[in-house]
């Protein structure tokens, strides 16, 4: 009776816990780029924001940024400021265009130009956060740990390895936790 008992409560725990919502890799450590990820949390939009190689664009239609973050990871820094650990950011690299329809001065996105991701992986990346580029594909390796995206993130970030000065919300939200980077300043 006992065991059987088990059996079906142990069924319907694992029956009502979710997928993941964070990173997915390959066998051979490739992030899989998430299908869903325009489906999970919208933390920011910026316009000429952008650096790096994607950076390269025309400077009168600069390209937008727009940043998604898995819906777990946002639940768990609204509630305790910071990241845990299978937090996953992608960044959405798009085009901008000013001609077209009705606008006669704006800009507004167009095609896809870049996709990348920061992972929080402790396990995995020596720095805690994975960086990636997927280029045209739907995998991508991990850049170098010495690259700048690290070294970027590391110097720069206003929690942990994450830009949250840039997402309005989560910025009042490390405030009142008290997880803002030590030496962080809103003026630099």
């Amino acid at each position: 009776m006992k065991r059987s008992f088990c059996l079906v409560l142990t069924s319907l725990v694992l029956g009502a816990q979710p997928l993941s919502d964070g990173p997915h890799f390959t066998t051979a450590g490739e992030l899989l780029l998430p299908k869903d990820y325009r489906q999970w949390v919208f933390l920011s939009s910026g316009l000429g924001m952008t650096y790096g190689p994607a950076a390269q664009a025309n400077p009168t239609d600069p390209l937008f940024d727009n940043v998604f973050v898995n819906p777990s990871s946002y639940r768990a820094f609204l509630e305790t400021g910071h990241w845990p650990d299978h937090t996953m950011f992608i960044l959405e690299v798009r085009r901008s265009t000013s001609k077209g329809s009705i606008n006669n001065g704006g800009h507004y996105q167009s095609e896809v130009a870049a996709i990348e991701a920061a992972v929080k992986d402790e396990a995995r990346f020596k720095e805690k956060w994975g960086y990636f580029g997927f280029g045209r594909g739907d995998k991508a390796t991990p850049l170098p740990a010495s690259s700048a995206c690290n070294s970027c993130h590391r110097q720069n970030a206003a929690v942990e390895n994450t830009f949250v000065q840039f997402y309005p919300e989560l910025l009042e939200v490390a405030k009142r936790k008290g997880t803002l980077n030590q030496g962080f300043s809103e003026s630099h």
